[in-house]
């Protein structure tokens, strides 16, 4: 790994250093205090739907051994701890007054956190729908906008006197494609038009939580208000016109029409003509995207991977049954790949973060997620010794360092995860921690890259270079 830390030891002193979790994936204590089911507990009940028939029920039961795990973090010389806050927990149902016992839960942690000089970086929406809110349409549903921005300020009249950071959702992509189109997320509805609708409406709640959370805040009260968006490059298969118009669309698909409303107040043009194409309308409404647009802090980014974009079926065809141009998602190859097949790309990740301070100039970044699922063997007393998600944070760090040199102001980096934990529909095989968890006896034990990354927090803390540049 020291081949890196030539780029590493070019981050500033006063880089932010973090690790990231989610509620559902680590909580457990599904029905303990009041809280209510969210619809990752609901698909979990569906045959099929998560391998291993695994759920969220226990996961990491954070919920009951928060203060081992903030201790964890402290120990590794980190300074952020990105986590996000369960809504069924905190407003049972999706609606009505804040559940004492589950807000409970989060104070006790800023406070463990606040006490042990670590940041809290609150994310309010991970993926954990109130399973009501579902039921009354979800996310394609306009009302359930105004919903979440009722639960945003539920939890900052409790913890805003002590958070300052600030995150409305993580991943609207996943929420919307893999929830409502592809079906194999939450709530597993697999319908595009849905899907469309859900991005506009998870675009609204996001702006309107950002300007209750403004207007809430005292005057002189430090806010920092963010998106976190999972991106990626669009990149053509060959240099054909066909490939390259097929890159333009799931450009505009799965990458611009994220940023461009919430940063330039817009839906890309040429997005809005491919939905025409397919019979589909973005439902915005007079004053939308003044809302969407409200002006933010930072820009969190989650990379894992690219992948090339073809206009060419496994048949060479160009159209598909419905006379539409096909736009086929292929891997790279003759690249590394981690244990979900998902190739390893460091170089990309630099072209990425210039990218977007080229495009939407202005908006400080912080690298929200990135890490890696590797197929972990533990030793006899548990330890892992994962010299391959070593390398690849080593790596993606240097990506972001180069990143940094080329003029992105990229301020800090989250990995992914803390723990091994529920990794979705992938249930416990996968495991992104850096920290292994023994999900029997619920043991944490640091991995090899975990103490790497403590190492090289230390380092860079000693040598790197002062202020941001």
């Amino acid at each position: 790994m020291d081949r890196y830390n030539d780029s590493i030891d070019r981050l500033p002193a006063d880089f932010r250093w973090g690790v990231a979790t989610s509620a559902y994936q680590i909580e457990g204590a599904v029905a303990e205090d009041g809280r209510t089911p969210s619809i990752w507990d609901t698909l979990c009940r569906v045959p099929g739907a998560i391998d291993n028939a695994d759920t969220g029920d226990v996961a990491c039961d954070h919920y009951h051994r928060m203060p081992e795990d903030v201790a964890l973090i402290r120990s590794l010389g980190l300074d952020t701890y990105r986590f996000s806050v369960s809504w069924p927990r905190v407003q049972p149902g999706g609606t009505g007054p804040a559940n004492e016992a589950g807000l409970g839960f989060y104070d006790r942690l800023v406070d463990e956190l606040l006490a042990g000089g670590i940041t809290p970086w609150l994310t309010l929406y991970h993926w954990d729908l109130p399973q009501e809110l579902e039921d009354a349409g979800g996310w394609p549903a306009r009302d359930t906008a105004y919903r979440f921005a009722d639960y945003a300020e539920l939890v900052y009249q409790r913890l805003g006197d002590r958070v300052e950071h600030w995150t409305t959702f993580n991943e609207p992509w996943c929420s919307a494609v893999l929830g409502y189109v592809q079906g194999v997320h939450a709530p597993g509805r697999r319908d595009f038009a849905d899907g469309v609708r859900a991005v506009h409406h998870l675009h609204l709640a996001h702006g309107l939580a950002v300007q209750r959370l403004r207007a809430l805040a005292p005057a002189g009260r430090p806010l920092d208000l963010a998106v976190t968006q999972l991106l990626s490059n669009a990149i053509p298969a060959t240099d054909s016109e066909v490939d390259r118009e097929a890159a333009r669309r799931a450009d505009a698909l799965g990458f611009r029409m994220y940023l461009d409303p919430i940063l330039r107040g817009s839906y890309p043009e040429d997005l809005v003509t491919d939905l025409a194409r397919r019979g589909v309308e973005i439902p915005v409404q007079d004053g939308d995207l003044e809302v969407i647009s409200s002006p933010i802090d930072t820009l969190g980014v989650n990379y894992y991977r690219s992948g090339k974009s073809s206009g060419h079926a496994e048949d060479g065809s160009t159209t598909d049954a419905d006379g539409l141009p096909v736009t086929r998602h292929l891997p790279i190859g003759g690249l590394p790949v981690t244990h979900l097949d998902w190739e390893v790309m460091p170089e990309d990740f630099t072209r990425l973060l210039l990218r977007i301070s080229r495009d939407y100039p202005g908006i400080p970044l912080v690298i929200t997620e990135n890490g890696a699922a590797y197929d972990d063997k533990p030793d006899a007393t548990g330890f892992v010794a994962d010299a391959d998600r070593t390398e690849y944070l080593a790596s993606h760090l240097a990506a972001v360092a180069e990143a940094r040199a080329g003029g992105a102001d990229v301020r800090g980096y989250f990995a992914w995860s803390l723990l091994d934990n529920f990794e979705w529909a992938y249930g416990y095989d996968k495991r992104f921690g850096i920290v292994r968890v023994d999900y029997e006896t619920q043991e944490r034990t640091p991995k090899q890259s975990a103490l790497w990354l403590r190492d090289t927090i230390a380092r860079v803390r000693a040598t790197g270079r002062q202020g941001r540049e």
